[in-house]
């Protein structure tokens, strides 16, 4: 393929990637999105630094003059490169792996193991965020106060995001233990808008080696057979090696839970944008009801910590 289609390639790849996706340089694996493209560059901006950057035609024309000459090892591509390089293998006539980037007229344009899809690129207080607002949004359209008379496509999807919440804002919350934990003295407390946190300490105790707690023991005259016991997982071993049945060493209770087996991300972030879409949209009495709706929120908050 000629340089100039090539470039028009690339231009069309780059505009046409979903709002939010976001494409890793090979060796940094600096995160970078695209802000627009032009006759004579493609501007992106990198994600970990805010710098933006024009990634020139002139300079991709010498990259692909190198790659028609053979592959380029990832491994030697220097940073300076790094973008330019994760940007042509969206055309349809190059292809990476874990070592090279080469020509390969079997290539799939937009193809490439350097893009992130939107729904994938979100660091996790955003997606906290964003499943927060599909929940609220999906709260708002049905009685979660009746569960049992919600359709069958409603009730598993206010699972599966109460489920995805609920694991995303334990993982936050974790996060922020440690500098929490920094920050307090042994009784402290810190106070929050929303709360107050303070210091607690739990102690976690495991026996000792076998030898240390009989020693213990002996010393004292307590006889050993008072902390001697079954082993479980001994017990698990012997099931496993000899033809003795579980029914006999263990009373089985039956636990049945529903188990959350797969989340479709690209569906939540099309939800999403429809979402923003529709409260960008927003102008005049309607725009007006929904600010004083959040208004009203906001003043029930203030009111019930005014009270706590």
């Amino acid at each position: 393929m000629e340089p100039d289609d090539t470039w028009t390639t690339l231009r069309n790849q780059c505009e046409a990637l979903e709002p939010g996706a976001e494409l890793i340089t090979p060796v940094s694996q600096r995160p970078f999105g695209i802000e627009r493209t032009a006759e004579d560059r493609i501007v992106v901006r990198f994600g970990d630094s805010g710098e933006r950057r024009p990634l020139w035609r002139e300079q991709f024309v010498v990259f692909l003059e190198r790659l028609d000459e053979g592959s380029i090892a990832v491994e030697q591509l220097q940073p300076g490169v790094e973008p330019y390089a994760s940007v042509v293998t969206l055309a349809d006539t190059y292809a990476t792996d874990d070592e090279t980037i080469r020509y390969d007229a079997d290539a799939v344009g937009g193809e490439t193991p350097f893009l992130v899809p939107a729904a994938d690129a979100r660091d996790p207080p955003e997606r906290v965020h964003d499943d927060a607002m599909l929940l609220a949004a999906l709260l708002e359209e049905i009685d979660a106060d009746s569960p049992s008379e919600l359709d069958t496509d409603s009730l598993t999807d206010l699972y599966v995001l109460a489920s995805d919440v609920q694991h995303g804002s334990d993982r936050l919350r974790r996060s922020a233990r440690e500098p929490l934990l920094e920050r307090l003295g042994p009784d402290q407390r810190l106070h929050g808008r929303y709360g107050t946190v303070r210091r607690t300490t739990r102690e976690r105790r495991r026996p000792k080696d076998a030898e240390t707690v009989f020693a213990a023991l002996d010393e004292r005259g307590i006889p050993r057979e008072w902390v001697t016991g079954i082993d479980r997982d001994k017990v698990d071993v012997v099931l496993a090696v000899t033809d003795l049945e579980e029914s006999e060493v263990y009373d089985v209770d039956e636990d049945v839970y529903v188990q959350k087996t797969g989340v479709d991300e690209d569906e939540k972030y099309s939800r999403l944008q429809g979402i923003a879409d529709r409260i960008d949209a927003l102008e005049g009495a309607e725009g007006e009801e929904l600010r004083e709706e959040l208004d009203a929120i906001e003043d029930r908050l203030e009111a019930a910590l005014s009270a706590g």
